[in-house]
């Protein structure tokens, strides 16, 4: 029987990646009304305050010199970047593609580390990288409306490497606490959104309809704080590479979601590449090495 601790985390891991796989449903509704851009600041606004007054209840010592450039540096790429990306994409993707293709980023972040020499490369890496850009392709060719939104599944693509980017770079930087990295970060990538938002010609206002805010709200205060806190309550228990499978679980949920709420096509080219790309992740990322599982 499992015990009791053990109940809790795997409690706490479904939970997150239910509430994960809601980001972009509610994102597609953001978007209705708001522009991309400003609709990723608004979010980050409001998930930023909380964390930041977190920060000072814990009293968490801010970062500074160079562990706080690491901080803002993360934030730009995890969240202004990413986000930039996402929101643009989710325009015009369907939430549940679009996080299929963000269950990449553990096999991307893999390859980056390879190229970066901070990790070893791994004969099952290559086969999953070859499984994975198979489904994408069967993605591209059979899940997505005509005319191909080629920018909008591009920029999907860009996402997932900048959130892979970051996954590496912050095994780099100066150590700081998660709860602190991620008020600095979001408080960072903040800014840089407003400031794209602008340049953009952006429409800089809150929302007017209901489910606008109510869409806002779950991104910002569920979809950022509520999924990282139950994040790291799952890392404080599981290794990183278990704790990562939730990058299989929130596919499923979004591709439910978005079928029941925004009327997403379950086609066989989804169905098929996105089994494709689930299995690329598994082999070239979450599998254990042989290493590993005989020392079990």
């Amino acid at each position: 029987m499992r015990s009791e601790s053990e109940r809790a985390t795997l409690a706490a891991f479904f939970a997150g990646s239910v509430l994960a796989g809601g980001n972009g449903v509610a994102i597609r509704f953001s978007n209705r009304e708001l522009d991309p851009l400003w609709g990723a600041t608004l979010r980050f606004v409001l998930a930023a305050v909380p964390l930041l007054v977190l920060v000072g209840v814990l009293r968490l010592a801010l970062p500074r010199g160079r562990a706080l450039a690491g901080a803002v540096a993360f934030g730009l790429l995890q969240f202004a970047a990413t986000f930039a990306l996402m929101y643009y994409a989710l325009v015009e993707l369907h939430a549940g593609l679009a996080q299929i293709i963000l269950a990449l980023v553990p096999l991307l972040a893999l390859a980056l580390a390879v190229a970066e020499r901070e990790e070893r490369f791994r004969r099952e890496s290559l086969v999953g990288g070859l499984l994975a850009v198979v489904g994408v392709a069967v993605l591209s060719g059979g899940a997505l409306p005509s005319p191909l939104p080629l920018l909008a599944l591009l920029a999907a693509l860009g996402s997932a490497f900048c959130f892979a980017q970051a996954a590496v770079l912050v095994r780099i930087l100066p150590p700081v606490h998660p709860v602190t990295m991620n008020a600095v970060g979001m408080s960072a990538g903040a800014v840089a959104l407003f400031v794209l938002a602008v340049l953009s010609d952006d429409e800089i206002a809150l929302p007017r309809e209901a489910a606008t805010w109510k869409a806002v709200a779950y991104v910002a205060f569920v979809g950022s704080i509520a999924v990282f806190l139950l994040y790291l309550f799952v890392l404080g228990r599981w290794e990183a590479s278990r704790a990562a499978y939730s990058f299989v679980v929130i596919p499923i949920v979004a591709v439910a979601s978005s079928a029941w709420l925004d009327d997403e096509p379950v086609g066989v080219g989804l169905l098929l590449g996105g089994a494709l790309v689930l299995c690329g992740v598994y082999v070239g990322a979450l599998r254990a090495p042989p290493d590993v599982r005989s020392s079990d």
